[in-house]
């Protein structure tokens, strides 16, 4: 009888032990997180040293800049050469107020534009409004190059060229990529504040000043941060449209330190450096809203 109740039993298979489960899957995860971080080291390597590199070529003489033998840092450091950026190149000042002009007169606008388009597209009743949206997107897909000629010939027509306002008008009319960016963002605003608002007899114009900009914070913070970044780094269009020294932007200045034969080298560096550190100040300073902005837009879309 009891032979019987033995053999009735299920035969199961034996489980490994537990330690050894823990152990082969630890290894897995060990192994994973060291190809995972050797990657972002190289990563951030690849990013981050040219712009060391370039920090510490302003703070060199110029016969270490101009020496075959590889020297990262300076045998001492010439703070000075950053004063001789602006003594030797007296359009620098000029280059950045330039720059800082086409940035506040573009900036509010086309994020004002931007984000009142998106509103038609994501709050208002409008009839085809998905398929009018594909057809703004379709813009994205015509390369620059294209354009380019087309709009030399329109601005010289309207004696433009040699001026700001090539720089200025095209972000006047809202950005494409921003408004879609803005479009994802809104829709993932609940309707029901709008139609309340219009049932107290909020028009869309009031819709849109007085509930959806206040909540577009972060998105808003993020096109802006991404925006002035492209402006103020933008060399493509300043090169093209832009011939005299009263009008040019920071990159063509930064460009022409670099060219001239006559400077160190450690100038242009210095002069590089001079136009690369705003841009990591701001980032710097803003970078929980610009990322917040990035991450709420991501998930709302």
């Amino acid at each position: 009888m009891e032979n019987d109740n033995f053999t009735s039993l299920p035969a199961t298979r034996l489980a490994p032990p537990a330690k050894t489960v823990r152990k082969s899957v630890k290894v897995k995860d060990v192994v994973a997180y060291v190809i995972i971080y050797l990657f972002l080291i190289l990563v951030c390597f690849t990013c981050v040293f040219p712009f060391f590199w370039m920090i510490t070529s302003s703070l060199k003489y110029a016969h270490e800049v101009n020496s075959f033998t590889l020297r990262i840092f300076p045998e001492s450091p010439q703070w000075s050469n950053y004063a001789e950026v602006f003594r030797q190149s007296n359009n620098l000042f000029r280059g950045v107020l330039n720059t800082l002009i086409v940035e506040v007169a573009t900036i509010p606008v086309c994020v004002f534009i931007s984000g009142m388009s998106a509103f038609a597209f994501s709050k208002m009743e409008l009839k085809h409004k998905d398929a009018h949206l594909m057809i703004q997107l379709s813009a994205l897909m015509i390369p620059y190059a294209c354009l380019m000629l087309p709009l030399y010939r329109a601005y010289n027509t309207l004696n433009l060229v040699d001026t700001l306002w090539p720089l200025i008008l095209p972000s006047l009319f809202g950005g494409v990529s921003m408004m879609f960016f803005f479009v994802q963002y809104q829709r993932g605003i609940p309707s029901a504040i709008f139609e309340a608002a219009k049932v107290d007899g909020a028009g869309y114009m009031r819709q849109y000043c007085s509930i959806m900009i206040p909540l577009m914070g972060p998105a808003i913070a993020a096109q802006v941060i991404f925006m002035f970044v492209g402006t103020w780094n933008d060399y493509l269009a300043p090169s093209i449209y832009i011939t005299s020294a009263n009008v040019r932007t920071l990159q063509i200045m930064v460009r022409s330190l670099a060219s001239d034969t006559s400077l160190p080298k450690p100038i242009a560096f210095a002069g590089a450096a001079v136009a690369c550190l705003p841009l990591y100040v701001i980032y710097i300073a803003f970078q929980r809203f610009f990322i917040e902005g990035l991450a709420v837009g991501g998930v709302k879309g």
